[in-house]
């Protein structure tokens, strides 16, 4: 199990260190939940100079600083990632239904695709979306190298710390997707960049 761990960590590292040319300009905190009882937390990197718009909708629904669209809150905050499959990704952000099916972005409808400049390795943040130029707020964790998801989900920051729990949410998925725990994203702040 340790020789595991420690071959997972010099993988993280090397990977990170290609990722690390890209400006973090936004860093985020997310406090994560396993069945309500917290985890621990996963720090976030956005890259605001490569895909600003992008940057700025996930940025403000950690926050939710934009308040409500139709009765919901556009945050977050007590969300759940709905689809777990390993060796793969996490995805979450649908805020609305929980299930896959819902979610908004601030800007009040789905947003296009600002570019592929970014790949798909593993521990990076990307949108998920229905198709070309239909980004909401839904979005993904890789967990493994997905090359066949770039120039078709954009890309705009990657994991900071917490790949361990990443790892951890990841076991508690299945090759359908449907977790078997609730995976929640308790809260999550902006922080400094450091």
């Amino acid at each position: 199990m340790q020789k595991k761990l420690i071959i997972i960590f010099v993988l993280s590292s090397i990977i990170l260190a290609q990722l690390s040319k890209e400006k973090v300009t936004n860093q985020l905190n997310l406090t994560i939940s396993f069945d309500g009882k917290e985890e621990g937390h996963i720090v976030l990197g956005l890259f605001g100079d490569v895909v600003p718009k992008t940057v700025e909708n996930f940025r403000a629904l950690c926050t939710g600083e934009n308040g409500e669209v139709n009765g919901k809150k556009l945050h977050y905050k007590g969300s759940k990632f709905h689809r777990i499959i390993p060796q793969f990704m996490i995805q979450g952000g649908d805020f609305t239904n929980g299930d896959g099916t819902g979610g908004l972005s601030i800007y009040g409808h789905k947003f296009n695709d600002e570019n592929f400049q970014l790949r798909h390795e593993p521990f990076c943040i990307s949108m998920a979306n229905a198709g070309p130029n239909t980004n909401g707020s839904q979005f993904f964790i890789t967990t493994a190298q997905t090359s066949w998801l770039d120039s078709r989900h954009v890309v705009f920051g990657r994991v900071l710390e917490g790949q361990d729990l990443i790892k951890k949410i990841e076991a508690a998925g299945s090759s359908s997707g449907k977790p078997s725990k609730d995976v929640r994203i308790a809260n999550c702040e902006e922080v400094s960049v450091n």
